[in-house]
């Protein structure tokens, strides 16, 4: 099968179209035709050596995926040849082929394109965990979301505004701030012309808020524990921005401030299934329904994951950046 593989960690270029050998389903697995997968940040990461595969996964980037169901393991689990699923995977994507867990494997919404079922599970599945399984978000409390323009964050805001909360975004840009109100958010900032800190103290009345959803980290750090309100809730998720910090550790203890961090890919098998029922549950019917919607930005053959990975690179995108196999 055809697959992008690196030759070595560096930066887009080291990516290659290559001919790799397909892989093979296990008993619980199914073998996957793929035809749409998507990008990630964790796939930059990977391609500059720095965040490697669980134990076990492939070295082909790719944490989600579309396709048909080719073969079908052992085990079997209720799918045939044929069908439309689609699903996260530890890694292996951005290739022709590839094999997941047949209990992760979820059934394509009719009408949708491989393209659109790829944008969903990464993304989807983190701002479930983060904002509602950590972060507890309830109705008619006030979330910040930080890095809102990305893939993750426009299914937050999506899923927030439907549980009725109330939406404050950041952003690198005016329009991305108004492309984030449009999916739901109350509000935004944008973080190269504002402290978001000030910001937040501002359009809450000094109240602060309940949750904070964080990519970027250390750089956040202090801002982000001003900007929750007493008994608040931060949720880290990237550290585009450090990993280092002196903590005040009295204002954790005098708002009593919970702090949660959360990775998706290296969580076990166990957890992931379970992530996927949850998700299958609750959001998926919503998704079916066209209540909420998966963001594409921008879709690149397969050939051209390069330059996909610059395009993320240079944050130029909003929402979903999809690969089509």
């Amino acid at each position: 099968m055809q697959a992008i593989t690196a030759s070595t960690p560096g930066g887009p270029e080291v990516l290659r179209l290559s001919t790799v050998p397909d892989p093979i389903p296990t008993a619980e697995q199914v073998l996957v035709r793929v035809r749409a997968t998507a990008l990630n940040r964790a796939d930059v990461m990977q391609r500059l050596g720095q965040y490697p595969p669980p134990p076990g996964e492939s070295n082909i980037l790719g944490l989600e995926l579309a396709g048909e169901v080719e073969a079908v393991g052992a085990a079997g689990n209720g799918l045939a040849p044929g069908e439309r699923v689609f699903g996260l995977v530890g890694s292996g994507g951005y290739a022709e082929k590839a094999v997941i867990d047949a209990r992760m494997a979820m059934p394509i919404p009719a009408g949708w394109s491989f393209a659109q079922a790829a944008a969903v599970p990464e993304v989807f599945f983190t701002a479930q965990e983060t904002l509602f399984t950590l972060g507890d978000l309830q109705e008619g409390e006030t979330v910040l979301i930080h890095a809102a323009a990305s893939g993750v964050d426009t299914a937050g805001i999506q899923m927030a505004r439907e549980i009725g909360a109330r939406i404050l975004v950041t952003a690198g840009s005016a329009e991305k701030i108004q492309r984030c109100v449009a999916l739901g958010a109350t509000a935004g900032c944008n973080y190269k012309e504002q402290d978001f800190a000030e910001w937040v103290k501002e359009v809450t009345n000094g109240q602060g808020v309940e949750v904070i959803e964080d990519f970027i980290g250390a750089a956040y750090w202090d801002r982000n524990l001003r900007s929750l309100k007493a008994g608040g809730r931060l949720v880290l998720v990237g550290l585009m921005g450090g990993v280092k910090i002196e903590a005040n550790l009295g204002l954790l203890m005098t708002k009593r401030l919970q702090i949660f961090g959360s990775v998706l890919r290296s969580r076990s098998l166990a957890d992931k299934i379970a992530i996927t029922q949850r998700f299958r549950a609750k959001w998926l019917p919503l998704l079916a329904a066209g209540r909420i919607k998966p963001v594409i930005d921008r879709v690149f053959p397969l050939a051209q994951a390069a330059d996909a990975h610059r395009y993320m690179e240079e944050n130029r995108n909003f929402g979903k950046i999809i690969l089509e196999v």
